[in-house]
């Protein structure tokens, strides 16, 4: 999260929002917001709304598959990642994640599944 500049902004009942600024760090080589990027955004809000929503805090949260759709590409600014359930299950959860930039236009459309397991203390 430092090193891409990653902050909470914002959470509610249903969703955790977080933002990235847009710069050197996370361009392509051609000056714009590389997907990677975005998708490590996406993983990191969404795999801590599974870990915020849950009533277990002895948890272990993993992103076990995450898919985007990049829709518009950005090159300076903030990006913002909203987290909201699709399905919150005991053991998977499902979580869509929007990204937009600082007009609120739809940047990438990403899905995450993850998985929480209880740690056990020892």
């Amino acid at each position: 999260m430092e090193t891409l500049g990653i902050i909470f902004v914002d959470m509610g009942d249903d969703f955790v929002t977080a933002k990235m600024p847009v710069n050197s760090k996370v361009y392509q080589p051609n000056g714009i917001l590389h997907g990677g990027a975005t998708v490590a955004l996406a993983e990191t809000v969404g795999s801590f709304a599974s870990y915020f929503f849950n009533k277990d805090k002895n948890l272990s949260v993993r992103g076990i598959e995450i898919s985007a759709n990049h829709l518009k590409s950005v090159s300076e600014g903030l990006v913002y990642a909203t987290a909201r359930p699709i399905k919150i299950g005991k053991s998977i959860q499902l979580w869509e994640i929007k990204v937009v930039n600082d007009k609120n236009e739809l940047i990438s459309l990403c899905k995450l599944t993850t998985y929480s397991k209880t740690i056990k203390n020892k």
